[in-house]
């Protein structure tokens, strides 16, 4: 009879790989001899890992820049050459697909943006058709599709919920339905939390345990990390801070179904609402943002009180989770220089002094591209081993 430990060994390899692909995920090339310090393994432990992993094509091994003198080792690098990753960002207005090396990095010209139509099955068609264009690179594997969408999602089933601004995907699961049609796992992530898995591996939050994301777009969504996990809830939907309310009485009517929710008042379209009073005539989310970009003094009444509103959401964030940063991704920062400062000062008045004082509001790095490609790859990552989250 055969022990029940004889396993033991084969996961604890595959663990020692998943662990080495994170090395490399966290600091990037380096050498047999650094991986084996950095990940604590012994040498023939990270010898044996590494030749698994170059021979699933994960990793590649490259000759190191140019030295002046000595035999420089080669390096291992996540692959770059030899496989990829797809990210599909689902939203409302349009929808992008991009391929990545493994190591985050989007290829040259391996983008593809469509305009969000009206009806699901279109939708889909259209982003399938632009993921078989990325994957017939030649000599390139894709091993996994990461898709963004916004609103309340369901983790396990993959199924979008709730998108108050993109309702053609409730109750419809887009990963899977993608993933059947291209033969490719995909994972569905929620688009804040994509962001803030981006702003950890590609961005300022690298290192940091707790930090927070404020996408302000067409809504507002939030994505927290606590203690270095990110805040999912029990049913996986933690984070919609645009839909608290914050107009009782009179607010306009929100893609929820309430009233007076904080996307109504200070997320894009809200700002775009102010624009086409002041303008007298209907303006669009682009055009506002371009008028802003042109002339942005002519609108400060209306920046101005788009900041103080978004101000309650930051300061909410503050008071509640404690980050050490709060990270903003809004198209609004990169129009305008003056809004950030607005914002700080809004957020102070309502924030709680000792809490403020040991955080930081910086515009965010992440997007939402790098938060499908994120989960893609975590997704790749996790399944050596089949293990739990990494990050």
């Amino acid at each position: 009879m055969k022990s029940s430990t004889n396993w033991r060994p084969q996961l604890v390899g595959k663990l020692n790989e998943r662990h080495i692909l994170c090395v490399l995920q966290a600091h990037g090339p380096m050498s047999r001899a650094e991986v084996a310090r950095r990940s604590g393994v012994s040498p023939p432990t990270a010898s044996k890992a590494v030749a698994s992993l170059l021979g699933a094509g994960l990793i590649e091994e490259v000759a190191p820049p140019e030295v002046v003198r000595g035999r420089p080792a080669s390096l291992l690098r996540l692959a770059v050459e030899r496989a990829q990753v797809l990210g599909v960002v689902i939203d409302a207005g349009a929808c992008t697909v991009v391929a990545a090396a493994l190591d985050g990095t989007p290829h040259p010209d391996a983008t593809r943006t469509l305009a969000t139509p009206a009806a699901y099955p279109e939708m889909m068609a259209g982003i399938e058709a632009a993921c078989h264009a990325l994957i017939a690179r030649p000599g390139v594997v894709t091993l996994a599709v990461g898709v963004s969408l916004p609103g309340l999602i369901d983790d396990h089933l993959g199924l979008g919920v709730l998108s108050p601004n993109l309702h053609l995907t409730d109750g419809r699961t887009p990963a899977r339905d993608l993933g059947a049609k291209l033969g490719l796992d995909a994972v569905l992530v929620q688009e804040s939390r994509g962001i803030c898995l981006a702003e950890r591996l590609y961005g300022q939050a690298g290192g940091l345990k707790d930090f927070a994301v404020i996408d302000v777009g067409v809504g507002i969504g939030l994505g927290v990390f606590s203690g270095g996990r990110p805040l999912i809830g029990q049913t996986g939907h933690a984070g919609e801070i645009g839909h608290i309310t914050v107009v009782p009485d009179g607010g306009a009517p929100c893609g929820c179904g309430n009233t007076g929710c904080l996307e109504t008042v200070a997320a894009d379209g809200a700002f775009a609402v102010r624009v086409s009073r002041k303008l007298g005539r209907l303006v669009g989310i682009p055009e506002a943002l371009d008028l802003v970009a042109a002339h942005a003094d002519d609108f400060r009444t209306e920046l101005d009180e788009t900041a103080r509103y978004l101000a309650i959401g930051v300061a909410a964030v503050v008071n509640l989770f404690n980050p050490a940063t709060v990270f903003l991704h809004s198209r609004l920062l990169t129009r305008d220089p003056g809004f950030l400062p607005a914002l700080i000062a809004a957020t102070a008045k309502r924030s709680l002094p000792p809490t403020l004082a040991g955080c930081r509001v910086l515009p965010a790095t992440g997007t939402k591209p790098q938060g499908a490609i994120a989960a893609a790859i975590r997704h790749v990552t996790n399944a050596v081993a089949h293990g739990h989250d990494p990050v």
